[in-house]
């Protein structure tokens, strides 16, 4: 008997590879988007559904994957009379990494985070469903992402980017398709011990070669500048003066010098995780989907 699995954040950057994997292993999918409706088809339905606001689905899935917002998740699941075997969720490492930041709102959005990690480990021990939560490093791979599709297309339009001396913060650039590999692994496979995993890219690397390998992609390959910090710095103040860079601080250029690396070796040893390593292409910040 096959199984039917809600997919939210379809059209998303990791819905964009976990849809097309739940339909070749034959999994029926109803997929949710907030906007018009692809064509349904064999072992694929579409419905139109909201996070925040509307009403149940009225479906009766054995797995739950979201992919989008983790919070909107937890609003609908409070609405919703589902009860599904599996539930899979994505958060974000920045759960951890952001906690203590400077920033303010960065605060906020790690806070936010745990409690609707919290909230949802709630429902779904309540609903009798096995959680597992995901949290991705720095996702590429769609060119959906707000980090590194943004420097390609500052890059693409000045023709280089600046960044300030001293960027030597490790990263672990993760691909969405390896996400959704893991994901479809969480709900398909024995339930995984842990509740939560970190999952970051194959490979650590700077920061500023982080960029490096974006920026010679590009075509023509743009040229990456690096200034004093100080000159940085006051060009930011200077932008957000004139509102053309308001979510960007002070934090910001902190978190360039500082180590973001996590552990991926339960997801390893529990998802069989084998991320692949930081070698960009131009498709990947393409635009493809949006939900």
């Amino acid at each position: 008997m096959s199984r039917r699995a809600l997919l939210f954040g379809a059209r998303g950057q990791i819905g964009h590879f976990l849809l097309p994997r739940l339909c070749a292993a034959g999994v029926v999918v109803d997929a949710v988007t907030r906007g018009d409706l692809p064509p349904s088809g064999p072992g694929l339905h579409w419905h139109r559904g909201e996070l925040f606001a509307g009403a149940d689905l009225e479906l009766q899935p054995d797995w739950i994957f979201s992919g989008g917002p983790l919070d909107g998740f937890v609003a609908w699941l409070e609405r919703s009379a589902v009860r599904p075997q599996r539930i899979v969720a994505f958060s974000s490492t920045s759960a951890a990494s952001k906690r203590d930041s400077p920033d303010a709102a960065e605060r906020a959005l790690a806070a936010r985070l745990l409690a609707s990690e919290a909230r949802l480990a709630e429902l779904a021990q309540a609903r009798g469903a096995h959680l597992t939560l995901l949290r991705p490093t720095l996702v590429y791979g769609a060119g959906l992402d707000r980090n590194l599709s943004r420097i390609v297309q500052v890059a693409s339009r000045w023709h280089g980017l600046v960044l300030p001396r001293g960027a030597t913060g490790l990263r672990q650039p993760v691909h969405a398709d390896d996400l959704a590999a893991a994901a479809l692994v969480a709900a398909s496979g024995a339930p995984p011990p842990q509740p939560c995993y970190d999952l970051p890219g194959g490979e650590a690397l700077t920061y500023r070669e982080m960029v490096r390998r974006v920026l010679a992609v590009l075509e023509p390959p743009a040229h990456l500048v690096e200034l004093p910090p100080w000159v940085v710095r006051g060009g930011m103040r200077l932008a957000q003066l004139f509102g053309r860079l308001d979510d960007a601080g002070s934090a910001m250029l902190t978190r360039l010098r500082a180590d973001l690396v996590f552990d991926g070796a339960s997801a390893s040893r529990d998802l069989g995780y084998a991320p692949r390593a930081f070698q960009p292409d131009r498709s990947m910040f393409v635009t493809r989907e949006t939900s």
